[in-house]
C-alpha cells in the first residue's frame, strides 16, 4: 500500500468552495473510479489557513496512474469543475507526494 499526500493552496477565501465541492462533487466520483481516500485535513496552526491537505490510498503506482486518469477524464467531473469554477480559480497550487509505508509504520 502507498499513500498520496496532495495539497490544495486555495485562492485567498475560496477554501470553503473547495471543501464544498469535495464533500457534495468529488468524493461521489472518487467512489464510481474506485479511488480510496485516507483523510482530509484543514490547517489549524501552521503556514496557510487556505490548505487543504489529504490522503489517497493506493495498492501500486499503476492503480492510481489508472484510476486517477480515468478520474481527470471523466465528462461528469470536468462539467462540474467548470461550474463550480465559474466565478475564478479556486485553487491556487497542487502539490502532491508519493508516501511507501517505513518498516516500523502502523501502516502497511
Amino acid at each position: 500500500m502507498i499513500h498520496e499526500l496532495r495539497i490544495y493552496r486555495c485562492v485567498p477565501g475560496r477554501l470553503p468552495a473547495l471543501l464544498n465541492r469535495f464533500e457534495t462533487i468529488t468524493l461521489k466520483l472518487w467512489a464510481k473510479h474506485g479511488i480510496r481516500q485516507a483523510g482530509f485535513w484543514t490547517t489549524l496552526i501552521g503556514e496557510s489557513n487556505q490548505d487543504l491537505h489529504y490522503l489517497l490510498a493506493w495498492e501500486s503506482l499503476a492503480e492510481r496512474e489508472a484510476k486517477w486518469n480515468a478520474f481527470a477524464a471523466d465528462p461528469e467531473w470536468l462539467k462540474a469543475r467548470a461550474e463550480t469554477e465559474k466565478d475564478g480559480a479556486i485553487v491556487a497550487q497542487v502539490t502532491n507526494a508519493i508516501l511507501q509505508p517505513t518498516g516500523f509504520s502502523s501502516v502497511k
